[in-house]
């Protein structure tokens, strides 16, 4: 996918998120007056505004994250401070999580500024070159406001699903049948808007990881080369811990920040016997370019965060 065509597929999506909710939202309004619905909205928008505000917090407890300085991890900085130089970026503060994933993600907000982290597990296994193309991929993901744009988006399915809760539960503890047989055709309605509108969310979330793969093409030379690598080890080495961990454990609760989703990294490497650590990054890439993407890939990979490996290496070497 070409990045024009990239960046109207994100408009498009974004736009038919945005004009579905502002007419269903209408509509329910026309229906059944705005005070109660007004509340509903204020809630959420302020639940997820605090939780946007206060989330690194969460996110540096649940990962044990801490700040590392230049002296402690010069090369890291250095690498930082390069491709933001390439991208006209401030510089965020540079974040190391104690986890044994092979990971990183960017986050922030107004009350702690913006982060990019790696974590132990990446650190220690990737080659300061893949390690170069994951955080370009990060820093794409801030020069992107990716994550003022996913916050937004992901408002409106939580809207609708609590309109849903509202008059379904409404209809079970009211009085007069007629009108709660309307509040179960509103709740009922309100939750299939959720639904497709979250599959519209978890689809534009795959778009910006797309879009944040370019970032690494323009800003780290030979970057599709080193990105295609270091996913591939990536999920090669994520999918040997959370095998012996006996799953993630908790960790991938923010995966969609993460690089790579952990919960899809043993099925991403099922082509690769072992998933050997003696088999060159190269290698991986070949190996897991041979897979062939079936239909049911394609449909699960509706439902997730992240694009579907094999698709995400593909466009990466035609970017090259």
């Amino acid at each position: 996918m070409s990045l024009i065509k990239l960046r109207l597929s994100i408009l498009g999506t974004l736009a038919f998120i945005i004009g579905l909710s502002t007419l269903a939202f209408t509509v329910v309004l026309t229906l059944v007056g705005g005070l109660n619905i007004f509340a509903i909205l204020a809630f959420v928008i302020l639940f997820n505004l605090a939780q946007w505000i206060f989330g690194p917090a969460i996110i540096d407890r649940l990962y044990r994250v801490k700040e590392v300085s230049s002296s402690e991890q010069p090369q890291l900085h250095r690498i930082v401070e390069s491709i933001c130089q390439r991208a006209g970026l401030r510089k965020p503060k540079v974040m190391l999580a104690d986890i044994p994933l092979a990971n990183a993600f960017a986050y922030g907000s107004p009350r702690y500024g913006n982060r990019v982290a790696v974590t132990t597990g990446l650190l220690h296994n990737l080659e300061p070159d893949e390690v170069e193309a994951v955080l370009g991929h990060e820093l794409g993901h801030l020069k992107h406001r990716d994550v003022q744009v996913m916050m937004f988006a992901s408002v409106l399915p939580a809207i609708f699903y609590y309109i849903g809760s509202s008059f379904m539960y409404s209809s079970l503890w009211g009085g007069n049948r007629r009108d709660n047989g309307g509040a179960v055709l509103i709740g009922i309605a309100a939750m299939v808007l959720y639904w497709i509108l979250s599959l519209m969310v978890l689809g534009l979330s795959r778009l910006r990881e797309y879009y944040a793969d370019q970032h690494v093409v323009e800003t780290v030379d030979d970057g599709a080369r080193k990105l295609s690598g270091a996913l591939a080890r990536i999920a090669s080495l994520d999918a040997r811990t959370t095998r012996t961990a006996g799953g993630s454990s908790g960790i991938s609760s923010f995966k969609t920040l993460f690089i790579a989703d952990p919960d899809t990294a043993k099925s991403d490497v099922e082509t690769i016997s072992g998933y050997s650590k003696r088999l060159s990054n190269q290698e991986l890439v070949n190996q897991m370019l041979s897979r062939r993407v079936t239909g049911f890939d394609r449909f699960m990979e509706i439902f997730s965060t992240h694009p579907n490996m094999v698709k995400r290496l593909r466009a990466l070497q035609r970017a090259q």
